[in-house]
């Protein structure tokens, strides 16, 4: 099968599943409750359907009266003994794999993935990719090869012989003989271990395909990553490209080598193509790389919107498309168009109940459906799916933002448990997202990255601003700058407004040395997270976390002056701390 033919195939079966989505619009809860009914019927004679008595339920309200809303560790010893072999306990059939979440909020997760579960998932998967070709199509933009960088390692296998690890992988290797159809690189560079190694190899292939269409990455923050790889080794890819080789230093697997080496093949006009880029622009970015780019799909919404920022450095106009919105856990949107961060209520692909805020704190609070939510207000959101969690509660919040036709558009905003509190004003990473949007708008400056920290030795804390500016950058009014989170934070966060009236001290602003962040990051990985799947956290109460991090400087907001400082410290008066 060639490539063309492929592609072919895959935009008739993806246009296909878009119109079948679009219809189901239409009937919001004939589509659920049929979902629903299906579900109970295969889950009835499962371990955990007898013990809830799912062949006794006959109505989505029977449903919710009778099944209490569970949190994982519900469900955390089933899945142990999943993962030992055990069959029938929450799957009717038989688990083919364990999705382990990220662990980067908490503890690692396993969530059974079966053959009927991964089709439910696919579904939103190619309604997805049908929305994205016809967006393409409205925009007259080109489909063809993509660039991929995720970690596909070699799942390992629990005691039970299942196959385990992200979710990423087990989608990705389901679709290997897709993969390299569609794909810039051979499958078999996603299975080098080293990241950069990893990086710079699925670089080179993409390198010699000026035509490269589309870039996917898990999070924004891991494309952005990937452009510094881009920026920082680019002469050493040209050569390679120009001679047919890869590099000797970097750190391969000898049969990856070799099955590496062997697909790769010398490009010398491409090759000066690119040397002349560099020599022009100073830096080879993707945008002067591949200036067909139609796409760039990532996720949105939560923190998203910070990484986003910066991507018209590096990529221009290109437009940024959701995807889907989903976990580990369950997928719980589907996004209709490039450059929004509403996606569609994945309805084919698992019963969805939501949480009201003044329900939060209850023990087993009143849900709605789907169609009784209304447009700018924020829930919790809770999935009954072929995993075999009923009414699970992931944690996470979003909010409506709008339907398409019955079915609401939502957006992630953060985690119900991914509060920052020195008292009671319980910020999110919504929040302080905002705050560094309005911050580096306003300066104007970019940030690497930031973190917002509590300080470890005072009662009540106080908020401490970490931030590692981006390279070539200069703060040059600190003080103004924490003021200004200060002011914007009381803005939107209005329980922070309160407390430090006369509660919470003023914020510090500490100022991180180059590369604070990448070390995180690799801190991370080091204990087990996973490379592709980790989102680095803006706000943590850990207040160890950043320990052992490099600080430029410091700055405090005077006593007498909480609020605002217009024209903050002259230059002069703080030295070289700002030299990047």
């Amino acid at each position: 099968m060639n490539d063309r033919f492929a592609l072919t195939l895959l935009e008739s079966y993806t246009s296909r599943a878009r119109e079948q989505l679009i219809h189901k619009t239409r009937h919001v809860m004939e589509t659920q409750e049929s979902f629903l009914k299906e579900f109970i019927k295969a889950h009835k004679s499962t371990e955990l359907g007898r013990k809830f008595g799912l062949s006794q339920i006959n109505s989505i309200e029977q449903f919710r009266k009778q099944i209490p809303i569970l949190p994982y560790s519900f469900y955390e010893p089933y899945t142990e003994r999943i993962a030992h072999g055990e069959r029938g306990v929450l799957n009717p059939d038989p688990v083919t794999y364990l999705n382990l979440t990220s662990g980067t909020t908490s503890s690692k997760k396993q969530v059974p993935v079966t053959q009927r579960y991964q089709r439910t998932l696919r579904r939103a998967d190619l309604a997805s990719m049908g929305f994205a070709i016809a967006e393409m199509r409205r925009r007259n933009l080109a489909f063809g090869k993509v660039l991929l960088t995720n970690a596909v390692p070699r799942p390992s296998k629990t005691s039970g012989g299942i196959p385990f690890g992200p979710v990423s992988v087990g989608s990705i290797r389901q679709g290997k003989l897709l993969f390299e159809h569609l794909f810039s690189q051979p499958f078999s560079a996603l299975e080098i271990a080293d990241t950069l190694a990893r990086h710079y190899v699925c670089l080179l292939f993409a390198l010699r395909h000026p035509n490269l269409r589309g870039w996917v990455a898990n999070f924004p923050m891991l494309m952005l990553r990937t452009c510094r790889y881009l920026e920082t080794y680019a002469e050493e890819l040209i050569h390679d490209l120009e001679q047919g080789a890869i590099a000797p230093w970097l750190p391969l697997e000898p049969h990856l080598r070799a099955q590496l080496e062997h697909r790769f093949t010398a490009a010398p006009q491409r090759a000066a193509a690119l040397r002349a880029m560099l020599r022009r622009d100073g830096r080879l970015t993707p945008k002067a790389a591949w200036t067909g780019l139609s796409y760039l799909t990532t996720a949105r919404g939560g923190t998203s919107n910070f990484y986003l920022e910066r991507f018209p450095d590096y990529f221009g106009d290109t437009p940024v498309f959701g995807g889907v919105y989903g976990t580990a856990e369950a997928t719980f949107g589907v996004y209709p168009s490039f450059n929004t961060d509403g996606s569609i209520l994945a309805i084919e692909s698992g019963f969805f109940e939501f949480v009201p805020s003044d329900q939060w704190h209850a023990e087993q609070p009143q849900t709605l459906l789907p169609v009784d939510v209304k447009v700018g207000e924020q829930y919790r959101i809770l999935v009954t799916s072929y995993s075999g969690f009923y009414r699970y509660d992931i944690g996470d919040v979003v909010e409506v933002v709008g339907f398409y036709e019955q079915a609401p558009l939502i957006v992630f905003r953060h985690r119900q448990g991914g509060l920052l509190s020195a008292t009671t004003e319980k910020t999110t990473e919504f929040h302080v997202t905002q705050v560094m949007e309005i911050l580096q708008q306003a300066f104007p400056v970019k940030l690497q990255d930031f973190c917002i920290t509590l300080s470890a030795d005072e009662f009540p804390a106080r908020y401490l601003v970490n931030i590692e500016l981006a390279p070539g950058y200069v703060l040059e009014r600190p003080q103004a700058f924490l003021a200004q989170f200060d002011h914007w934070l009381k803005v939107l966060n209005q329980p922070y407004a309160t407390v430090r009236q006369d509660q919470v001290p003023s914020p510090r602003l500490r100022i991180l040395a180059p590369g604070s962040f990448a070390t995180l990051h690799q801190r991370q990985v080091n204990r087990g997270m996973f490379d592709s799947q980790l989102k680095l956290l803006h706000i943590s109460e850990n207040r160890t976390l950043l320990e052992g991090l490099t600080m430029q400087y410091e700055a405090d907001l005077p006593q007498d002056q909480p609020s605002s400082l217009p024209d903050g410290v002259p230059l002069a008066k703080i030295g070289h701390y700002w030299r990047v």
